[in-house]
């Protein structure tokens, strides 16, 4: 689950780490009070959606009175921000966000997510600030700074220093740089977070280390330990269907395709689009049904697959293990007529009760196309949006 960037700056500053005065503002007038109430002669007005790159498309502005933050919150609010990270559909502006200008001497990148090569939780710097990392990475990886934390000794005092000095920092801006290492890294732990990012981090010209932007984002499955923080997941930012899918328990990801895919397994997912991109197709979803998944919850995946209009064919790739093969049948009809499917649907079935289940499709008077192997089903969904 991702955040705004006032929300995460909220969280770092509950654990100690040093982010400017803010207040969101969900109306112009709102944010012209919120310019008042900052006391400050310059502030900056922010757009708040999930999506990086907002400076550059225009939903960022230096504003130095009440009025122009009133003016500048007034054209965004309600209007549609394209940046490199949103597509070309874009995010609209539903919330700016009002915060006191910082004089930069320096920027800087600080991230921290879980690394799975290394097996633990890991630092990344960079004295390339307010860039994409992932273009640093690309064309300069030697200014990247990666450090692992070992979970036994935590963020230690040493580390913090060792990262500052690589960076370049000097003299007090040392010892603020791990202690606001040490704040990122309880915040990390205490929230389940899975990445918190700063970039970019500044230097100020009077020598502070401050958190001038923040992302982060939190591992769903942690997330029943935190209910404030589930409190701040925003429905408008994420994918309507990812949404939808959540309401059932469904493991959703929406993907560019024109297959729909619905198979029951994390891995019988992931190789079923692997051998439909095989045979010259692109998934639409990535969609894990689960094991013991009942008759309404195949009928919603069903019903979500088929709500993407890009969708030109569905394939059914089931292992009936625990879950039965007559329950899949049964789910895939009932949604099958709510919808009056009208796209080729390719049905792969083995397992437990896999002859009531292909007995139940047969008797429906749904037109369904049997594979009898992955490839088959994969080679027969290709073939059927070609025909």
């Amino acid at each position: 689950m991702n955040i705004h960037e006032f929300q995460a700056k909220q969280i770092l500053g509950r654990f100690g780490a040093p982010v400017p005065k803010g207040q969101p503002a969900s109306t112009a007038d709102e944010a012209a009070a919120a310019f008042k109430a900052l006391g400050q002669p310059k502030a900056v007005v922010k757009a708040q959606i999930h999506a990086g790159g907002r400076g550059k498309a225009g939903g960022v502005k230096l504003v130095s009175s009440a009025d122009e933050a009133r003016d500048f919150a007034a054209k965004l609010l309600g209007k549609t921000l394209v940046t490199h990270q949103t597509g070309p559909q874009g995010r609209v502006v539903r919330r700016v966000y009002v915060e006191e200008a910082s004089q930069v001497a320096r920027e800087l990148y600080l991230g921290m997510l879980v690394d799975r090569k290394a097996g633990m939780v890991s630092v990344i710097a960079s004295t390339e600030g307010g860039m994409d990392i992932e273009e640093v990475a690309a064309k300069t990886p030697e200014k990247i700074i990666t450090e692992p934390i070992n979970p036994l000794l935590g963020m230690s005092s040493f580390l913090g220093r060792k990262i500052a000095f690589a960076l370049g920092l000097k003299d007090k801006q040392v010892n603020q740089f791990a202690s606001l290492l040490g704040s990122m890294y309880k915040a990390f732990l205490e929230t389940d977070a899975s990445l918190v990012e700063i970039n970019p981090l500044v230097v100020t010209q009077d020598g502070k280390v401050l958190c001038l932007d923040a992302k982060m984002s939190f591992d769903d499955n942690g997330l029943f330990r935190h209910p404030d923080i589930r409190e701040l997941r925003d429905p408008n930012e994420e994918d309507p269907a990812e949404t939808e899918a959540a309401k059932y328990d469904l493991s959703y990801v929406h993907l560019d395709g024109n297959i729909g895919c619905m198979v029951n397994g994390a891995g019988l997912a992931m190789a079923t689009m692997d051998i439909v991109k095989f045979y010259g197709a692109e998934p639409a979803n990535f969609l894990d049904v689960g094991g013991g998944a009942n008759t309404e919850k195949v009928a919603a995946a069903f019903r979500i697959l088929l709500s993407d209009e890009r969708v030109k064919g569905v394939l059914i790739n089931i292992f009936g293990g625990i879950m039965r093969c007559d329950v899949l049948a049964q789910g895939v009809v009932e949604a099958a007529r709510q919808v009056n499917l009208k796209v080729p649907l390719v049905v792969r079935m083995e397992g437990t009760n896999v002859e009531q289940g292909k007995k139940i499709l047969a008797e429906s008077g749904i037109k369904v196309i049997a594979a009898a192997d992955m490839a088959d089903a994969a080679r027969r969904v290709t073939e059927a949006i070609r025909a």
